[in-house]
């Protein structure tokens, strides 16, 4: 038996062009135009023919990218919404945690409130009197609940409206990102709610971005995406799908980004028009190379620009990011391998030459830097097109966008061609690291430590 049944349910929204406004309802009518001014001159469909079934007891979950239309099915689902066409069927008493405190009335006190959203939510007067004390006992406002509700914080809101959509013992509840706003403290008590409501066999429907929360409460999980159903099945396969969907656009936007990259280097790659660096008095003096215009190309991130410098006499003409399967990539995944690969050419023969790499994190902080000196390579000489390879076997990171730099360079600093954060990639992790690097481990617990692993 279903607690919940959405057949064949299309939700559309007309959305208007300015050219079909009108500044008052007179000027409509003095127009003659009045229903051809509202007549819509598009139509955004939020739900895209969606059936779905969530049986009794069942913890079903929904994901997506936003506006992919999970909320608009839990409106419709809660009634707050109705679908332009399709059915929903949905057996028992309803309580929806979507835009919670959205009807408080913020003149009157939070006891007053509380009466009034109970009566709403289908609880008689007399229950509310029942449930009034643990109610705002949960909530933790005994202090304020006469109060009236426009002085309550945001956070307040939340846990008074969360506290009276709990306490009126659904058969079916409906949950929507409405935890973000909670305190640290707050939070727990309401995931353990949730759990009592599981264990109690409550039909849950939960929309959420927090995939490990998902993959962990949720039985069966459906991706929606531009208003359709793409894939329902089990939490982990579902949320491996999603996130290899992701990864994908997120790959195609990180090429274009490339290509945009691609076309400002080539503008830039003639030699710069600078004066011939003077050769050093002797050799106990180093070399000191005069300044060079630096390249600004393509911004990456606020207050981040990309920048290039160097005469060119060794020239980086092309960067590739492979992974440890060759293929060439703009997403990984931590543990995954990585090859900072380079094309480079000599005009002339030099004998004097390192290569080298840096990563950078989002902030600008040097994640891991070195290069073919650090490392006692002991260049020989090179002349015309080769190709120069760094292989990193194990991308043991955080989830982030990285900024790459690329250099080669002689002994003592001088650049030949130095790239700087005109290379990023994206480290995709649903593991909750902190700091910078992942670093291989392993927890111990002596025998008298009980402790499980959540299944995920």
């Amino acid at each position: 038996m279903y607690a919940i049944e959405l057949d064949h349910v299309s939700r559309i929204y007309q959305k208007y062009s300015s050219r079909h406004r009108f500044q008052t309802f007179k000027s409509a009518i003095v127009k003659g135009n009045l229903f051809g001014s509202l007549r819509p001159d598009e139509l955004v469909s939020a739900v895209d023919d969606v059936s779905l079934q969530v049986e009794n007891g069942q913890t079903f979950g929904l994901i997506g990218e936003n506006g992919s239309g999970k909320s608009t099915i839990l409106k419709m689902v809660a009634g707050i919404a109705k679908p332009s066409s399709g059915r929903i069927s949905v057996k028992g008493k309803v309580s929806a945690l979507i835009e919670l405190g959205a009807g408080f009335h913020p003149e009157i006190s939070g006891r007053e409130n509380v009466y009034i959203n109970g009566i709403m939510l289908g609880l008689t007067r007399n229950e509310i009197k029942q449930k009034f004390d643990e109610i705002v006992r949960f909530a933790e406002l005994e202090e304020f609940i006469e109060a009236p509700v426009k002085t309550y914080s945001s956070g307040m809101y939340m846990r008074l409206g969360f506290s009276i959509a709990i306490n009126v013992n659904p058969e079916v509840l409906l949950i929507d990102e409405v935890l973000a706003v909670g305190d640290a403290a707050f939070v727990p008590k309401c995931l353990d709610k949730i759990d009592d409501f599981r264990r109690r066999k409550k039909t849950i429907l939960f929309v959420s971005h927090d995939l490990s929360t998902v993959a962990k409460i949720c039985s069966k999980v459906a991706w929606l995406k531009n208003g359709k159903i793409r894939m329902i099945d089990e939490p982990k396969r579902v949320v491996d799908a999603y996130m290899q969907d992701v990864n994908e656009e997120q790959e195609a936007e990180f090429r274009e980004r490339k290509e945009g990259v691609a076309v400002a280097v080539a503008a830039a790659s003639a030699p710069a028009e600078t004066p011939a660096i003077a050769p050093a008095e002797g050799p106990s003096e180093p070399e000191v190379p005069t300044p060079v215009p630096a390249l600004e190309s393509i911004p990456v991130d606020e207050g981040r620009r990309e920048r290039r410098w160097g005469k060119r006499e060794v020239e980086i003409r092309k960067v590739v990011l492979r992974n440890g399967r060759g293929e060439e990539k703009h997403v990984f995944h931590p543990g995954d391998g990585l090859t900072v690969e380079m094309e480079i050419s000599a005009k002339e023969p030099v004998k004097n030459f390192v290569f080298g790499i840096g990563l950078f994190n989002s902030m600008g902080v040097l994640v891991y830097g070195t290069n073919t000196q650090l490392e006692e390579y002991e260049s020989v000489g090179f002349s015309g097109d080769g190709r120069v390879a760094c292989r990193i076997e194990k991308l043991n990171l955080i989830n982030g966008t990285y900024y790459l730099d690329v250099a080669v360079h002689r002994r003592d600093g001088y650049p030949y061609d130095y790239h700087q954060n005109m290379y990023s990639f994206l480290v995709s992790s649903m593991i909750r690291d902190e700091g910078v690097a992942r670093l291989p481990h392993a927890w111990e617990f002596s025998p008298g430590i009980e402790i499980t692993l959540s299944a995920k």
